[in-house]
Formats: C-alpha cells, sequence, structure tokens
C-alpha cells in the first residue's frame, strides 16, 4: 500500500494518544475508577499516575484546584458497557442526566462511556491481541465504517 499524497499542508488529526484529567488524590482516584473499570497501571510518579487502555492511556494529575466540568467531557470506550452505570454510583460518581451515560468524578471530571461494538473507533488487530480482546463490532458501525471506506 502506498501513502497518498496530502491535499493539505496541515497536520492531519490521527487520534488521541491519552487524556489528562486533574484529581484531588491519586490513591482515590485510583482507587475510584478501580471501583468501575478493570485497567493495568501503566506508571506512576510523585502526583501521577497513568492507566494503561491498550495503545492509549489516562493521565491522573493531582492538584488542589477543585473544578466542575458542565458540557466538556470525553468518551472511555469500554467492552461491556452493561453493568458501568450500577458501578459508577456505587462507586460515588454523580450521574449526569441525558441521553448518555456520563458521570461526574469526585473531582468534577465529566465521563461518557460508550461500547466498543457500537463506535467507528477500530483498535489495531495486533493491538487487541495485546490486549486480548476480540473487537467486534455492531452492524450499525461495520456500516459507518464501510460508508468512510474503513469497513473491517
Amino acid at each position: 500500500m502506498t501513502a497518498s499524497k496530502p491535499s493539505s499542508p496541515l497536520p492531519r488529526l490521527i487520534g488521541i494518544n491519552h487524556v489528562a484529567l486533574e484529581v484531588g488524590d491519586i490513591d482515590e482516584a485510583l482507587a475510584f475508577y478501580g471501583k468501575i473499570f478493570r485497567f493495568t497501571l501503566r506508571g506512576r510518579g510523585p502526583g501521577q499516575a497513568f492507566i494503561d487502555m491498550g495503545d492509549q492511556f489516562l493521565a491522573l494529575s493531582e492538584t488542589k484546584e477543585p473544578h466542575q466540568d458542565r458540557h466538556r467531557h470525553f468518551g472511555l470506550a469500554v467492552d461491556d458497557r452493561a453493568h458501568v452505570r450500577e458501578l459508577a454510583e456505587a462507586a460515588g460518581a454523580r450521574m449526569v442526566e441525558g441521553p448518555f451515560l456520563d458521570f461526574l468524578d469526585p473531582w468534577g471530571n465529566r465521563i461518557e462511556v460508550v461500547g466498543y461494538a457500537d463506535i467507528q473507533f477500530s483498535k489495531a488487530p495486533h493491538v487487541m491481541r495485546g490486549m486480548q480482546f476480540d473487537g467486534t463490532k455492531s452492524e450499525k458501525a461495520k456500516k459507518e465504517l464501510a460508508k468512510k471506506g474503513m469497513a473491517l
């Protein structure tokens, strides 16, 4: 496969390497998120921790400045969305009213949770192998990808 010549001199957006969240306490944040999601800790340092998400990561940064996201949010893709609401509520998250599965963590970060099967975003086969994840997509997501010329 040959690379096509860019139609613009501007750099093209390819994806997200990581998302950084401000939290009041790293240990409390790891405990909070550990009640909702299964994850591997990539590493940590003074006032910071890094949670693996395959070839991407979530960076937690300790700050004492409180905040609350209102409309600003990011979406986490999970392999099984079915129990996230009850796990988030049990962990102390404040659920956000609306058509999506959004919650606020104890530090005011707004997270939307989506099922990997239902979105266009796709992990590379070698990354899925490393995650021991089959990466199955719904028919709707497959059609959306095909429409863009990105069929699986």
